[in-house]
């Protein structure tokens, strides 16, 4: 059962469900402090792999457009 007091609101409800959104890699924390919400952090973490970054490497390395 949930106490009236210490239930989180649908404020605090609507900012988790913010911090989620969009969030592919990384955590939501939530902080309680005396049964109450006091503060939500997100930390989001960006993956990349064997091939992205061998494309982003070989874009950096060509040289520039001698045409402007």
């Amino acid at each position: 059962m949930s106490n009236p007091l210490t239930r989180p609101g649908d404020d605090w409800l609507a900012r988790i469900r913010e911090a989620v959104e969009g969030l592919r890699y990384g955590t939501v924390q939530i902080v309680v402090h005396d049964g109450r919400i006091v503060q939500i952090d997100r930390t989001e973490r960006f993956r990349y792999d064997a091939k992205t970054e061998k494309r982003r490497k070989a874009a950096s390395a060509s040289p520039p457009d001698a045409s402007s």
